[in-house]
């Protein structure tokens, strides 16, 4: 069987920037194996293997503006009976052209195709944007 790589797309709720992210992220580092982030989700990727061979986007308020490379789904179990999804991420957030996002529920796919293209290196720690405006811009496709 030949697996055709996909993307998830996820709100990062509560984030206001990338920096939330990153700061979340680093407070949780002691609580995940070396090297790796965790982030559950309720439903289970019916494209499993499709999944594993992509990334995460991240969507902070209304725009995609990091990823990070899924490297394993892990099914856990928060005390309530519910199995989840543990998405296993490579650390390293990548940042990305912003491209704009309605808000939705859960997760999506996203086609490799869709996907926006990571910044250059030197760009990742540029000041962002604010916001409104990132999201301003890559409506008219300048950033």
């Amino acid at each position: 069987m030949i697996t055709a790589m996909i993307n998830l797309l996820k709100l990062c709720v509560g984030a206001e920037s990338v920096e939330d992210l990153l700061d979340w992220q680093r407070q949780q580092r002691p609580h995940w194996p070396e090297g790796k982030a965790i982030h559950v989700t309720r439903m289970w990727p019916k494209r499993e293997a499709d999944v594993l061979e992509g990334s995460l986007y991240w969507v902070i308020k209304g725009v995609i503006l990091a990823r990070q490379r899924i490297t394993d789904l892990q099914e856990v179990n928060l005390g309530d009976g519910i199995p989840r999804c543990a998405l296993i991420l490579d650390q390293e957030v990548i940042r990305t052209e912003a491209a704009p996002r309605r808000p939705f529920q859960g997760w999506r796919y996203l086609d490799p195709k869709e996907a926006p293209r990571d910044l250059p290196k030197g760009r990742a720690k540029d000041d962002p944007l604010p916001p409104k405006l990132a999201q301003a811009l890559a409506e008219l496709g300048l950033h």
